[in-house]
């Protein structure tokens, strides 16, 4: 499909650190780690598409992560089911990943929005949500 997101490449400045929340959440999700040689890579393709998120080891340390400064807010990938968005929840909690709000219901968002928010070791939000009609519109 034309306009789909290939890949994101993310700098980390702890690379082992951010390893363990992205291989731990890109495995939950179905993504295969095709790369670990000092940078990592997860590629997923399903019958709609490829993707790929990347890490590297930051070449410059910056002051932490400010999501309300320029560039990324946050990231977020959709599930098939509230009960997924719940499973990965309890998977990176007792991993010792920082949660931001546990799993709720958004209807800000959409009537069906249900999400986890979270944070990579730099600060950068994360979420996993299921909101079937929010895919709809």
């Amino acid at each position: 499909m034309n306009g789909l997101i290939h890949h994101i490449d993310l700098n980390a400045s702890d690379l082992a650190a951010s390893k363990r929340v992205y291989g731990l959440l890109l495995g939950a999700l179905g993504y295969t780690c095709v790369r670990d040689d000092g940078e990592c890579e997860w590629d997923v393709r399903t019958p709609q598409g490829f993707a790929s998120i990347g890490l590297r080891q930051a070449r410059l340390l910056a002051p932490a992560h400010e999501r309300y400064a320029p560039g990324i807010h946050h990231l977020a990938w959709s599930v098939d089911s509230r009960a997924e968005v719940d499973r990965i929840h309890v998977l990176l909690r007792d991993a010792g990943t920082r949660i931001l709000d546990a799993p709720a219901l958004y209807p800000e968002y959409s009537a069906d929005y249900y999400a986890v928010f979270f944070e990579d070791p730099d600060g950068i939000k994360l979420e996993v949500l299921n909101a079937p009609s929010f895919s709809q519109r």
